[in-house]
């Protein structure tokens, strides 16, 4: 499947490894492969404790945890980052990247460099969620955090 610029999307029926992708591309795609892995295990860490611990805050499945409210800036509409993510250039070589992370997440054999995180920001934003948490890890000036779901 490929993004063009001139086309919508329709996010819907888009499969969850393609939506993970997406959200790589638009929350980490420029920073180093290790960033985009580690950010890559964060979702998939919160997918596992929906499944494994019934958490529903950031909801059910691959898709629902990328794409639930407030989690992803790339998923708010009124985001300069939503805007690019839905005109993601065909042939983009970042966007590869992304879908072959996204495919290795997606199937089980992405190792966590995180150490489990949950959560993740950039080193040069401290959201109030990060005050007084020790991070987890640094990978590609991003920290990583283990938070529970609030």
């Amino acid at each position: 499947m490929s993004i063009a610029l001139s086309r919508a999307i329709d996010v819907q029926t888009l499969p969850a490894q393609e939506i993970l992708a997406m959200t790589l591309w638009a929350e980490a795609g420029t920073r180093p492969v290790r960033a985009i892995e580690a950010l890559a295990a964060t979702i998939m860490n919160r997918v596992r404790l929906a499944e494994e611990e019934r958490v529903t805050h950031w909801g059910n499945g691959l898709s629902a945890v990328c794409r639930a409210p407030f989690q992803f800036s790339c998923w708010n509409r009124n985001h300069l980052r939503h805007l690019l993510m839905m005109a993601i250039p065909a042939g983009d070589p970042a966007f590869a990247i992304c879908r072959r992370i996204a495919l290795r997440a997606a199937s089980g054999t992405l190792a966590d460099p995180t150490g489990g995180a949950t959560h993740a920001h950039d080193v040069d934003e401290l959201p109030p969620w990060a005050i007084g948490v020790p991070p987890l890890a640094e990978i590609g000036s991003m920290l990583f955090y283990r938070l529970g779901p609030g």
